[in-house]
């Protein structure tokens, strides 16, 4: 199947980004995912719910695998993914837009977090985390 151009526009993107700004985008996409499934949950569309609520999933999941748990700051990252993924396979169990929203409020806050720490890192010349 041929790639449109902002398919293409995409995944140039990804493959140009680096670690610090794929994180970031991982957060967009889960966010943006959590919307669809809320959106769908709304519509009574439960197996688009699903998928969408699995795609944020294994974002969360891809996430808490490659932290790096071995500084404090990591493991208490790494508890927060772990919380955030079980209230999704709770809120997919469930279909519930309650838990989706808690969890997407979650996730902007680790987004504006994270932004903040790549601009403070750049602004000190340490390049983004």
């Amino acid at each position: 199947m041929a790639l449109n151009p902002y398919q293409i526009y995409q995944q140039n993107a990804v493959m140009m980004a680096g670690p610090g700004e794929l994180t970031a985008m991982l957060y967009e996409g889960a966010i943006r995912f959590l919307n669809q499934a809320r959106q769908a949950i709304t519509k009574k569309d439960i197996p688009a719910a699903h998928q969408s609520l699995i795609r944020a999933q294994d974002i969360i999941s891809y996430l808490n695998n490659t932290v790096n748990t071995t500084y404090e700051v990591g493991a208490n990252l790494a508890a927060i993914y772990d919380y955030v993924l079980r209230r999704l396979v709770e809120a997919n169990m469930k279909k519930d837009a309650a838990i989706i929203d808690e969890a997407i409020d979650l996730i902007k806050d680790l987004s504006a977090t994270w932004r903040e720490a790549m601009t403070r890192a750049r602004q000190n010349g340490a390049g983004a985390p």
